[in-house]
């Protein structure tokens, strides 16, 4: 079933099978990340559940074409593991909407990109990776044989051909588990209130995270996503353009109780990989997220095993890290994206960042 909405172009939303399926390839990215961070910080689930839903549909309807919208990983990973409290979270996002929506606008885009240089992106990527595998294992050490287990279920869909389904297998399994705890919760809207997880804290902590943020999200997010539109789905989807997209859904989403998003070139392939091709994929993964939000039960989230939350924070930090390190081939750019890394997990990712910088601008110079 398909039907067409007249635009600039005409675009073709389709709901079928292969839709759905793609979908579920976004999903393999947010959810893992979103569970962990309602389980470790105050953030509200059901109104993260909300924004991803609200936003999936806005873009899907908007550019005509399933194009994703993931957490922020580098602001997220800070938050679970303890570096960034949800107000400074929340600031963060805000932060990061208003630099993205003026870059955007004033098409800074690709020059900001050349600045920061791509080494020092694939460290702060590195560098996050880090640090959810060393969460990880803390969270693993719950029960290490519920970790064992967990881990095994990954690594037999790893050897059948599921790698990328196997997060939501085991998220699948935990909620199940938590379900079985806590019990069904009854459905429930999610209370409408500005900051409904607290107001945004403004802190030097905040603005680090930012700043690490912002070089993931220009190179990943805006340019590496709008060279896979035309290179997957033939359209012209401009850097700037997703620049501004995203500002306007950090400072939207942010004060409804939402997290810090993106489009990220790593979900929109995912999502060309199980099959999505036109703007009906987010439609239907944004009804399921909102249908989600009604059952994201506080009791539910507190009955899931931490073990396991262990597991999925494994599988997403080696994607994260296994990303940051495939685009690299010269061995001057691999040293500057190992020592990014380690300073971030050693340090901070700001102080990362910015020594990474400056290291990368006198490489430039001196070549």
């Amino acid at each position: 079933m398909a039907y067409s909405i007249g635009s600039e172009t005409e675009r073709e939303f389709d709901f079928s099978v292969s839709e759905l399926t793609g979908a579920l390839g976004d999903s393999v990215t947010v959810l893992p990340l979103i569970v962990a961070l309602a389980a470790t910080t105050s953030v509200s689930l059901p109104h993260v559940l909300v924004a991803f839903g609200v936003f999936q549909i806005v873009w899907g309807v908007y550019y005509g074409m399933p194009l994703s919208v993931e957490p922020m990983k580098a602001l997220i990973g800070l938050a679970i593991v303890g570096s960034l409290s949800y107000p400074e979270l929340a600031a963060a996002g805000l932060l990061a909407g208003v630099v993205l929506l003026a870059v955007g606008r004033l098409g800074l885009v690709g020059r900001l990109q050349r600045v920061v240089g791509e080494p020092v992106i694939r460290g702060v990527q590195f560098a996050v990776a880090l640090l959810l595998l060393e969460s990880a294992v803390g969270l693993s050490l719950e029960s290490l044989p519920v970790a064992a287990a967990g881990l095994a279920v990954v690594g037999v869909l790893a050897l059948v051909g599921y790698r990328q389904s196997s997060v939501l297998v085991v998220l699948a399994l935990g909620a199940v588990a938590a379900v079985a705890t806590a019990g069904v919760p009854t459905p429930r809207l999610p209370e409408l209130a500005l900051f409904p997880a607290g107001g945004p804290a403004f802190t030097t902590a905040a603005l680090e995270g930012t700043i690490a943020q912002l070089g993931m999200t220009i190179g990943n997010a805006a340019i590496a996503t709008a060279l896979l539109c035309g290179d997957l789905y033939d359209r012209d989807v401009r850097a700037d353009d997703l620049s501004q997209s995203m500002g306007v859904t950090c400072l939207a989403a942010i004060p409804i109780g939402g997290v810090p998003m993106c489009h990220g070139s790593g979900g929109l392939a995912g999502k060309y990989a199980f099959g999505a091709r036109t703007g009906g994929a987010n439609v239907l993964l944004g009804i399921g997220y909102l249908a989600l939000a009604l059952v994201a039960a506080g009791a539910v989230l507190a009955a899931f095993p931490l073990a396991l939350l262990g597991v999925l924070l494994v599988v997403v930090a080696l994607e994260l890290g296994r990303a940051a390190f495939v685009p690299v081939e010269d061995g001057r750019a691999l040293a500057l994206v190992v020592g990014v890394g380690i300073v971030g997990l050693a340090v901070n990712v700001g102080v990362a960042f910015v020594l990474g910088t400056v290291v990368f601008r006198l490489l430039s110079r001196g070549a």
